[in-house]
């Protein structure tokens, strides 16, 4: 690959915008459900699992889970991604926020429990 298209490439690359949206780490033995939300929804959801390899997710109940049943026992999965504004202007930085409670509503409603959830913006 010539100097020019590695150039090209890594621009586009740096210019494509990151997939923001909601995901959630599942607990398929006991049902519990950690939910995200964040501006790079599938890095964040990589940034969880490795966390919980490592034995440092900050959820220490989760992080328990993890380390007693191991990772067969857990799905990671990106639940919704927010799309890109058609309006240039448009300030998209409260939607993951609002979105993620949205999520949290609908998967109360069904029945689902969760593990401690984050209220930092979008955060976690």
């Amino acid at each position: 690959m010539s100097d020019v298209d590695w150039k090209a490439r890594r621009r586009e690359y740096k210019e494509t915008p990151l997939p923001a949206g909601i995901f959630r780490v599942r607990n398929t033995v006991a049902g519990t459900s950690f939910i995200g939300a964040a501006p790079n929804a599938t890095g964040k959801l990589n940034g969880q699992r490795f966390q919980l390899e490592m034995g440092s997710h900050p959820d220490h109940e989760l992080q328990a889970n993890w380390n007693a049943l191991g990772p067969d026992a857990f799905t990671f999965e990106v639940l919704d991604l927010l799309e890109m504004a058609a309006d240039p202007a448009y300030d998209p930085t409260d939607d993951p926020v609002v979105l993620k409670q949205l999520w949290l509503e609908r998967l109360a409603a069904a029945g689902e429990t969760f593990y401690r959830q984050p209220f930092r913006g979008t955060r976690g």
